[in-house]
């Protein structure tokens, strides 16, 4: 697909960006994304895998940013948000587990205009993870299932442990109604960091159609198996020319959607509480 021109109008929100990404809870090279923030100074910070170590180093960006939701886990699925901008409310999630947190804040860019921001990072199945998806099925859907229904303009970005052609991560997509900013920009591809011969793009970003997408891409190493996610936004007002990568949603939509969310809900991850390398 190829990347439709957005032509700004005099109605629109000023730049809002954001970098979100999976720190790697044993990576102990702190100094590299804190330097890595100091140098883009995002609006946004999401931090996926922050276990306290990893709390006590962001402790320095408490002077920098005014703003700050810290929940750090020894399980691998800790999270941090800082902010700047106004927030008109935010709360910690639990769709389908009690040890996987999600972010829902609610929030103002710098001249006034409303957006909700959702951060999440459902487990991934694997051998050493979870032996099924439905833990991570369930918790992505559980977000577009109230996505859907938001007025507000919406972001959604995290590590989905998912690709963005996988089947879930399409029924999310048809589901909630966004758009991913990766048609017509290619794979910006954020795992594995270290092999260059097999990455993929498993650190996802969805909006709604009031938003509009000035800058999206990966940015340098800092020791983890991710790279980090950029991305620079604008609310507006005018036609989405990328509305038209919306698609429609399929029959059975809803009740497959609503099946795996029941699915994750009794799905038992047993995750340890201290998660080892």
């Amino acid at each position: 697909y190829k990347t439709h021109n957005q032509k700004k109008s005099y109605d629109n929100s000023e730049t809002v960006s954001i970098i979100s990404v999976n720190v790697y809870q044993f990576n102990d090279e702190y100094h590299r994304l804190l330097e890595l923030v100091d140098k883009v100074k995002p609006d946004i910070l999401l931090t996926m895998e922050s276990n306290f170590n990893w709390d006590q180093a962001l402790s320095k960006l408490d002077k920098d940013y005014r703003f700050s939701k810290k929940i750090p886990q020894e399980n691998t699925y800790g999270m941090h948000f800082f902010t700047n901008l106004e927030i008109s409310a935010i709360k910690v999630n639990h769709f389908v587990a009690d040890d996987i947190p999600s972010i829902e804040c609610n929030m103002k860019t710098r001249d006034g205009w409303e957006f909700i921001f959702y951060g999440v990072h459902p487990p991934p199945p694997s051998p050493t993870e979870e032996e099924t998806s439905k833990e991570r099925d369930g918790e992505l859907l559980s977000v577009a299932k109230i996505v859907k229904d938001q007025q507000k303009p919406v972001i959604v970005t995290g590590d989905f442990n998912n690709v963005a052609w996988a089947k879930s991560s399409m029924l999310f997509k048809r589901v909630s109604q966004l758009i991913d900013p990766r048609v017509g920009r290619g794979f910006v591809s954020s795992f594995h960091a270290d092999h260059w011969y097999m990455r993929f793009p498993i650190d996802l970003f969805f909006h709604s159609k009031q938003i509009y997408i000035e800058e999206f891409k990966t940015l340098g190493h800092i020791g983890s198996d991710h790279f980090p996610l950029y991305c620079e936004f604008y609310i507006g007002t005018t036609e989405n020319p990328e509305a038209d990568h919306v698609e429609e949603p399929e029959e059975n939509d809803n009740r497959d959607m609503e099946e795996m969310i029941e699915e994750g809900k009794k799905e038992n991850g047993d995750r340890d509480a201290v998660a080892t390398e």
